[in-house]
This record gives structure tokens, C-alpha cells and sequence, in this order.
């Protein structure tokens, strides 16, 4: 069983319609990330240990509360966050509800839209769909959606939480084609609605920090090691990585110097703050092939991993820029 928490942990991801769909719920109840709870942003292509044992999905968002309770579903986290009825449908769920407006329009946005939107933006994933067949039905539910906005808002005439359920999903619906959804015809009480939250106060807070982290949360599972980008991009061409730290080979050295996940900040302070070009490799100690022991580095008694020989490419899980980046841009991941 999983020790009690001093505060929730939500882990999160900041362009997922879910995520931003629960960290819409906290931020209305009144919570914060630093506060009221742990945020740990997630990538996606390396999903930490600890994501892993709390959910066989692994997907996000997940609460965990303090007692070890885990919620699953951005649903169930809205619920919990603002107190809403326990009928109400989590992300895959059919309960009937005793509204007859707000249960139906969720069911219809988490599932018919959420499936065409997918098959709509990302046709990779789906070999052999009909792009168009999607957005013609997606732009039908849109359309009836527009019809239920004749008091501004989906419940009446102010934002409910049905409004910061729905309005992620249409916001990722829009960012596919912007060109067609402003030109739309029948969707005049849908744009403002959308623009509405889109220029508002609470989505800009739950896209930027602290709710939403430019940088994953860094696993202390996991160990981590700062690389010059031109030596990392050298690194995946040949298989390995064979740099011990900046300036010294591990020929050299004996070993490659790593951190833990909280000494990160201090070896790039130390070694790479006038670097150009720096990438954070976050390692997964069971795919390395050399010894990795935590050992003194002098002149302190603070022990940090080394690992003792190549470091295959395979075992790297994440590559990422790393250092001061102006908010708002986003780094390209050499």
C-alpha cells in the first residue's frame, strides 16, 4: 500500500484537453500547484515510474490524494475538486444523470467529438481514415452545440462546469484549422463562446507556470546527465554516448557524471550556465549496460551517480533543452 501523502500529486501534461481540463477544476476551486498539491508535468514519450504504478493507463491527469486514493479520470478529479454530483459520467463512464442537458452534451463531447477531433488532427495515427468524413461530424456537433448557447454560456447565462469541461476539447478542435472553424458558417454563438475563454484569465493561468511546466518532472528513479547538443546529436548517429562532462572525454575521467533529479539546476549552474546549447538527457538506470554507483564528489561529501562506462542511446528516455528559455518559446529538442 502506498504511504499517505502530505498533499495531492497531479501528474499532468499541458497540451492535453483532460489535463487542462482538471487543472481548470482546481484552479476554480481555489487550489494551487506548490500549495494545495504537487504538480509533475509528464512527457508523454518517457512517463515517469511513479505514473506507472499508480495507473495500468498511465495516462494523464491523475490525482493521488493523501491517503492514496487515486483519480483516474479528469472527470472524477473535477468532481472531486468542485464538489459536483457523483453521477455525473467520468471520462469513459455511461451513468445516467439527472440533468438532462449536461449529461448527454459530456457524453457526446468525451466521446463521438473527442473520437472524430482525434481522427480529424492526427491521421497518422489512424491509417486509412477519411479526414473529411471526420470533420463534417465533428462540425455537426459543434453545430448543435452552437444552438445551446442562446444565453452566452451551456447552462444559462454564466460559465458552469460544464463550459470548462467542454471548452478545451473545442479550443483543440480549433487549433487543427483555424482558417475553417473562424469562417464556419452556423457556429456564431460557438466562436465568442470559445474566444471568450480563450482570451480569459483562466486559461492563460492554467497554461503557464507553475500549472503548466515547460520542462517534465524529473523522476528520482530516473538520473540525469547535461549534454552539449552538438555532442548529444554526435552521440545518436553512433549509438553511444562517451562524454564524461563538458570539456572531458570518459576516456578521461573513468566515468560519466550524472545527477539525481535534484541536482540538476546546481551541475548546470556550475558547469554549463555560459553554454549555447544544452540538452538534459533523463537516463533509465535498468537499460545501462555499465555500472552505475553513487559516489563523493570532492571536495564535498554529497554523493552523485557515475556511471562507469558508454552510455547507449536506448537508455536514454527523454532528451530535452535545458536552461533559460523566454516563456513563450518553445525550445526544439535536438
Amino acid at each position: 500500500m502506498l504511504a499517505e501523502l502530505p498533499r495531492p500529486i497531479l501528474y499532468s501534461f499541458r497540451r492535453c484537453p483532460y489535463a487542462i481540463r482538471a487543472r481548470l477544476a482546481l484552479l476554480l476551486a481555489g487550489m494551487g500547484p506548490g500549495q494545495d498539491f504537487e504538480l509533475r508535468e509528464v512527457s508523454l514519450k518517457a512517463k515517469p515510474p511513479e505514473l506507472l504504478e499508480r495507473s495500468a493507463k498511465a495516462t494523464v491527469p491523475l490525482l493521488e490524494l493523501t491517503d492514496g486514493t487515486v483519480l483516474a479520470e479528469s472527470m472524477e478529479i473535477m468532481q472531486w475538486a468542485l464538489a459536483l454530483p457523483s453521477d455525473l459520467p467520468s471520462d469513459q463512464a455511461t451513468d445516467q444523470s439527472n440533468d438532462q442537458l449536461a449529461h448527454p452534451l459530456l457524453v457526446q463531447n468525451d466521446g463521438p467529438f473527442k473520437h472524430h477531433l482525434d481522427r480529424f488532427k492526427y491521421p497518422d495515427r489512424y491509417p486509412g481514415v477519411d479526414g473529411e468524413h471526420h470533420r463534417v461530424a465533428a462540425e455537426s456537433i459543434l453545430g448543435d452545440w452552437d444552438g445551446q448557447l442562446a444565453q452566452g454560456w451551456l447552462l444559462g447565462d454564466q460559465p458552469s462546469w460544464l463550459d470548462w469541461a467542454v471548452l478545451p476539447f473545442v479550443r483543440q478542435w480549433r487549433l487543427a484549422d483555424p482558417d475553417r472553424f473562424d469562417r464556419h458558417g452556423g457556429l456564431e454563438r460557438l466562436r465568442p463562446w470559445l474566444q471568450r475563454f480563450e482570451e480569459g484569465p483562466e486559461l492563460a493561468a492554467v497554461m503557464a507556470p507553475p500549472w503548466a511546466q515547460r520542462q517534465a518532472w524529473r523522476s528520482p528513479q530516473w538520473v540525469y546527465h547535461l549534454a552539449l547538443a552538438d555532442e548529444w546529436r554526435t552521440a545518436k548517429a553512433c549509438g553511444e554516448y562517451s562524454r564524461s562532462t563538458r570539456g572531458l572525454s570518459l576516456e578521461q575521467v573513468g566515468f560519466i557524471h550524472a545527477s539525481g533529479a535534484h541536482q540538476v539546476e546546481a551541475t548546470f549552474r556550475r558547469f554549463y550556465a555560459d553554454a549555447e546549447a544544452v540538452v538534459l538527457l533523463t537516463l533509465d538506470p535498468g537499460r545501462l549496460d555499465a555500472p552505475l554507483r553513487w559516489e563523493a564528489a570532492p571536495p564535498s561529501d554529497e554523493l552523485f551517480p557515475h556511471i562507469y562506462g558508454p552510455l547507449p542511446v536506448g537508455a536514454v528516455r527523454l532528451a530535452e533543452p535545458f536552461g533559460p528559455v523566454p516563456f513563450g518559446l518553445a525550445p526544439v529538442v535536438p
